[in-house]
């Protein structure tokens, strides 16, 4: 079956790129986000753990569509003072940048919780064992803990990044020119919404094809010693 795309092919392939950037950049932020809740959280000091818990109740009990126009209009004043005080009159910030920010203090409140059971998983025999050998705590994090919450964590990252990736579509409402913005533009020109609203559909589909088949990857090569040591 032929699809007349009416000559939008080009912005449609264009939208997919940006909407790639745009999921990997907030997955990076994401991740940083999520694993320092993670560490607050399960810290056995109770500010830490305060802070933690309020950063990821307060994120998770807002949708991200908000968490998007609260970022982008509410820094305007604040980029204009930025502005004024280093004489930069047009500062502001753009809707790239907005997007990966909303997303990813998002996709980090969800992974804060992914990292912080993966971590309760982990026996507490591991850590005693690291202390016994004299290995500082940090050591015990980065050469025990993190390898093996990284790989119990895995399939929930999995998991959320595939909504993170089907999120972006929310940053068109501030003109970000991803997937979604480009089909409502052709649209509008065209008129034929099921055409490009359809396409936008099998190329959010394939996009999450990928990333389930890169996410099956990561699992498999992160497993590997699990598995040989199991059997």
């Amino acid at each position: 079956m032929n699809i007349d795309l009416h000559g939008f092919g080009p912005a449609l392939a264009a939208g997919a790129l940006m909407t790639v950037q745009l999921a990997l950049s907030a997955l990076c932020l994401g991740l940083v986000l999520g694993l320092l809740g993670a560490l607050a959280k399960t810290s056995p000091y109770k500010p830490l753990q305060w802070l933690g818990s309020t950063y990821s109740t307060l994120v998770r009990g807002i949708p991200e569509l908000l968490w998007v126009l609260l970022i982008y209009f509410g820094t305007v004043n604040g980029m204009r003072a930025l502005g004024k005080l280093f004489d930069i009159p047009d500062l502001a910030l753009s809707a790239f940048a907005a997007g990966v920010i909303a997303l990813g203090i998002c996709f980090g409140a969800y992974a804060t919780e992914v990292f912080r059971g993966a971590i309760l998983a982990i026996p507490k025999g591991h850590r005693e064992a690291g202390l016994a050998l004299g290995m500082s705590r940090s050591r015990i994090l980065f050469k025990l803990v993190l390898p093996q919450m990284w790989r119990i964590a895995l399939p929930g990252l999995g998991n959320l990044f595939m909504i993170l990736m089907k999120d972006t579509a929310l940053v068109s409402v501030i003109g970000l020119e991803e997937i979604m913005r480009h089909a409502q533009i052709a649209v509008g020109f065209t008129k034929q919404a099921f055409t490009f609203y359809m396409a936008a559909a099998f190329m959010y589909l394939g996009l999450t094809v990928l990333a389930m088949a890169g996410m099956y990857f990561l699992e498999k090569r992160a497993s590997r010693g699990f598995l040989r040591s199991a059997s």
